[in-house]
């Protein structure tokens, strides 16, 4: 079969061909009287062979040792093409990720394509600084998309980045990040949890208190309690039992604390949370320093049930739980009593000057 007829029945130019002669890949059997290329079944198939190999992405150096090497192993060169093939892959959906991103933004002009670009290349970088002046500016100069700014606010490490990024995401939208926070409320990881649901906490409205009272379910307490915090602020007693425990355990247990005191306000939440205090007090396994924080914790929880924990509390074994819940209590009754200035003619009560001593 002459060279023409190969290339049409292959899919290979004829061109490729010859280039593959020259590499010693695949030689024509003969040549006919007029000196042209002739090729033999066998050699087609040869042809075929590596079309296949080339296919798997072989170059064509390796696919003449495949096919010329009797102990040529396939596994390692596989292997390598798996790797190849994933770097590739990843590198292609990241140049996606960044084009759809930049799309998204909907630049008027080159010049706000590159902007956009320098500030994506800035939110990945390693410096720290860099990337919290990249999300600072995100919000005052080019905005960036909501996706890239969650992307970084659930990857950033850094405390001082991650609130300048917490900050953008809150303006980056009208509840634009909140579909994006909710995925990362579903991460496995949860650090990648704690960090939506601080992004989520800084969010106004309807949407983000339903994902903050789902996040009060979590099975991490340190996801947990930022939900508690912010729906405390929000007047949601859903918080009250974190908020408890979060006294209990010392961590934020001031900002616990206060949330406690706002939701308290409420007389019903009033009862309920001086209950969940006392009860917390009868634990077996409180030390005497949390023993100290509950009775503080009393000090701004209005209600009888409070005021009889805090006098049971005043005779307790630890003086230093005693001296505390007395002076609260001292505290409180100085906020009960009216304070009652003397008048210009005479001590509280009199009707007029006072009467003249005898002689």
């Amino acid at each position: 079969m002459l060279i023409g007829e190969v290339a049409r029945r292959s899919g290979v130019s004829a061109r490729m061909l010859r280039h593959y002669e020259s590499l010693g890949l695949v030689r024509p059997t003969g040549r006919t009287g007029s000196g042209y290329r002739e090729y033999s079944d066998e050699d087609i198939r040869r042809i075929f062979h590596i079309e296949s190999l080339r296919s798997l992405g072989l170059s064509l150096r390796d696919v003449g040792s495949a096919l010329d090497d009797p102990g040529f192993a396939p596994a390692e060169l596989v292997d390598e093409l798996i790797r190849g093939t994933r770097e590739r892959i990843a590198a292609e959906t990241a140049l996606l990720t960044r084009l759809r991103r930049i799309g998204a933004a909907e630049p008027a002009g080159w010049e706000e394509v590159l902007q956009i670009v320098a500030l994506l290349h800035a939110l990945g970088s390693e410096s720290a600084g860099r990337r919290q002046r990249a999300a600072l500016s995100s919000v005052e100069e080019v905005p960036v998309p909501v996706e890239a700014l969650v992307e970084a606010a659930l990857s950033e490490t850094d405390p001082i980045v991650a609130g300048a990024l917490r900050w953008a995401v809150a303006r980056s939208g009208d509840g634009g990040p909140i579909a994006l926070l909710e995925e990362g409320l579903r991460s496995p990881a949860a650090e990648v949890r704690e960090r939506a649901v601080q992004a989520v906490a800084e969010i106004t409205g309807d949407a983000s208190t339903a994902l903050l009272r789902e996040a009060l379910a979590d099975t991490d307490a340190a996801v947990r309690r930022p939900a508690a915090l912010a729906l405390g602020a929000r007047g949601a007693a859903e918080a009250i039992p974190t908020l408890l425990d979060m006294v209990v355990e010392e961590t934020n247990d001031v900002d616990a604390a206060d949330a406690l005191s706002a939701l308290a306000g409420r007389p019903e939440w009033a009862e309920r949370i001086a209950a969940g205090l006392v009860a917390r007090l009868a634990y077996d396994t409180v030390d005497s320093s949390a023993r100290r924080r509950l009775t503080q914790a009393l000090a701004d929880i209005p209600g009888d049930k409070a005021s009889r924990a805090l006098e049971a509390l005043s005779h307790d074994e630890d003086r230093a739980v005693a001296l505390t819940a007395t002076y609260i209590l001292t505290l409180r009754q100085t906020r009960r009593e009216p304070s009652v200035s003397p008048g210009p003619s005479g001590p509280p009560g009199s009707s007029g000057p006072p009467e003249p001593s005898g002689p």
